[in-house]
């Protein structure tokens, strides 16, 4: 399974909507630029996170976007369904061979363990608590 930029860029809004939590609406402008991503681009994910209502908008001067409920109440998964689909390893499960079959439900399922228990807000703690690049030098 490969997830687009569609759903990793997801991912970012999110968490960063979550470590933003309690200061007001965050405009997306921020989030693009603090992670070089085109603000455009981020604008074309928010309309279907907003109707999934993961996110709220506010508009004005003061203006930008919040979670619509708390971090630990949104998944990973939840993100990635509203954003890539439906959550499979290959098209066609139901037609593949039995021995490949049990192994694309369980491939299936693993990934979709791993998103359904991973919560927005353990995506924002990790990412406040491992920067990115903490091993960095700059001369």
């Amino acid at each position: 399974m490969k997830i687009s930029t569609k759903g990793r860029y997801g991912l970012i809004i999110m968490t960063e909507l979550a470590k933003r939590n309690g200061d007001g609406p965050v405009p997306l402008r921020l989030i693009a630029s603090e992670h070089a991503l085109s603000e455009a681009y981020l604008e074309q994910l928010i309309p279907p996170l907003r109707n999934a209502q993961l996110v709220q908008s506010v508009r004005g001067a003061y203006g930008g976007y919040m979670l619509a409920k708390p971090a630990v109440q949104i998944t990973a998964a939840d993100v990635i369904r509203v954003l890539e689909g439906p959550i499979q390893p290959v098209e066609g499960i139901e037609d593949a061979e039995q021995p490949q079959r049990e192994l694309w439900i369980r491939i299936r399922d693993a990934v979709k363990n791993v998103l359904d228990t991973t919560t927005i807000d353990d995506l924002a703690r990790h990412s406040s608590e491992c920067p990115s690049d903490p091993y960095m030098y700059y001369i």
